[in-house]
């Protein structure tokens, strides 16, 4: 892992009972949360505001990324 950001109490206790509801640890519901939430945003939005083009072909927000077998 690139960086590792240090969550609030709040978003913490979310997780944590994201986590319990779903069964499972929460470093992997994290990852399951994280897999929802390009359908939820403006990708384009998304890619106009990116500060790393480099990493389009794998990102989660390129309209292409599921067609290519992504998540």
């Amino acid at each position: 892992m690139a960086y590792t950001p240090e969550l609030s109490y709040r978003s913490s206790c979310t997780l944590r009972r994201i986590a319990w509801a779903l069964g499972v640890p929460m470093t992997e519901a994290i990852d399951r949360v994280f897999d929802h939430i390009p359908g939820m945003l403006d990708r384009e939005k998304v890619c106009e505001g990116c500060r790393d083009k480099s990493k389009c072909d794998d990102c989660t927000f390129n309209k292409n990324f599921h067609d290519k077998g992504g998540v």
